[in-house]
């Protein structure tokens, strides 16, 4: 008897043993998986070259539109890269910030030709006017005219995975136009720097606009390409019409990969910190207070000259510069708080906006209500923060429709968790 139990202690010693080797050596996997470079789908012109040769290409592109070379230090733009081997560019359509990514946060822009390609430049962020239909498209997407020469669309922009980040709207509007005029669209993905989490509350479809058309929470969790999958796949667009689609995937990517961007994704977020801080800090765009936009902290601070210095001992002054040529409290002390050494966040965090509505004097000047609630994605935000609500308590009011969108993303990931 005492042998056999001896025996099974041995053989129970050993499986744990085994067990503990096969988990570390899975969790190494994972750590070198990782570690590899991260491979843009542009860099992969081999899977996508031939379905580009003798055809009349378009390019949805911007600044971060690059092929980088060795380390990131090198990169050359995809439209150049393009030409230089042999492929028929004819236009390219430009986003918010335009193609060259200098443009304030929602200036229209105007059409206009590339100097250094002599290519034309469309602007998707503006007023689109079809000259033959005399049609406006309010939602800002290639025309059939702007389209009739265009047999592929080429995609490709540097996105940070918050739905008011207004380049995945860009990315549901040209599909919606490729769809309708039977053109194929080839997405190349890339890295969500706030891909590691999903959080806040999903869009109410009564609150659709261009800074929200698809019903997804603030933070998706999800990379360019399986965005535009997962919105072809729900029949989110018009008519529920989907898009002839091929998403150009990365290679050593998951979700929770850490990926700092070499490359401002726009003019306001020049860093990491600013890039994590976003989501929690967009918000008060909708407000009487300024996130930073007219300093060189952009997304990283926040202020206004009516919060109270005691609460709010930081102080900046607004002043015009690149990418904000008439800031909020322009030329006007504002009082805050510097949160740029904050750590790395994983969740939406609004208590810094509850809190500054609070020790605000003249709440009824607080809200700019249609523009908060734009971002909000639904009018109940506000009104949450007016009753005093808590950042936990309001949390908990998102859950259900968190977990259903989890669910219907879990269809289109490419990538694991």
């Amino acid at each position: 008897m005492k042998k056999y139990i001896a025996l099974l202690l041995t053989y129970i010693f050993l499986t744990l043993m085994v067990g503990c080797q096969s988990q570390q050596q899975k969790s190494l996997s994972k750590t070198e998986q990782q570690q590899k470079s991260i491979v843009f789908g542009a860099s992969q012109t081999g899977e996508y070259l031939q379905l580009l040769k003798n055809k009349n290409i378009a390019v949805v592109g911007n600044n971060t539109s690059v092929i980088f070379k060795k380390n990131n230090e090198n990169y050359t733009h995809i439209v150049d890269s393009l030409l230089s081997l042999g492929i028929k560019i004819t236009k390219v359509f430009a986003p918010e910030h335009g193609f060259r990514g200098s443009a304030d946060a929602g200036e229209h822009l105007t059409n206009t030709t590339d100097a250094k390609t002599g290519l034309p430049i469309i602007s998707l962020y503006g007023e689109n006017k079809d000259s033959k239909q005399k049609q406006i498209y309010n939602y800002r997407k290639p025309t059939p005219e702007q389209l009739k020469d265009v047999d592929i669309i080429v995609f490709d922009i540097q996105d940070v995975g918050v739905r008011f980040y207004t380049y995945i709207s860009t990315l549901h509007n040209v599909m919606e136009a490729c769809a309708e005029n039977d053109i194929e669209l080839i997405v190349l993905d890339r890295p969500n720097p706030n891909g590691h989490y999903i959080d806040g509350p999903v869009l109410d479809k009564n609150s659709k606009s261009f800074p929200g058309l698809g019903p997804i929470p603030i933070v998706y969790g999800m990379t360019i390409g399986e965005y535009g999958l997962m919105t072809n796949g729900e029949k989110w667009l018009n008519n529920g019409i989907q898009c002839d689609l091929i998403v150009i995937p990365l290679e050593n990517y998951t979700h929770q990969s850490s990926y700092s961007l070499p490359l401002r994704p726009s003019p306001n977020l020049p860093n990491d910190q600013s890039i994590n801080l976003y989501p929690s800090l967009c918000l008060f765009e909708g407000t009487n207070v300024s996130c930073g936009r007219g300093t060189e902290m952009q997304f990283q601070i926040f202020g206004s000259p009516y919060l109270p210095s005691e609460s709010y001992p930081f102080t900046f002054t607004p002043e015009p510069n690149f990418g904000s040529k008439t800031p909020k409290h322009m030329g006007e002390k504002c009082y805050g708080l510097d949160l740029s050494k904050e750590k790395k966040l994983s969740e939406i965090d609004f208590t810094w906006l509850i809190n500054a509505y609070q020790a605000t004097p003249e709440k009824e000047y607080f809200f700019r209500e249609a523009a908060f609630n734009k971002l909000a994605g639904n009018t109940i935000l506000k009104q949450q923060i007016e009753q005093g609500l808590s950042m936990e308590v309001i949390r908990k009011t998102w859950q259900k429709e968190l977990t259903a969108f989890k669910k219907t993303r879990s269809k289109y990931l490419i990538y694991e968790d």
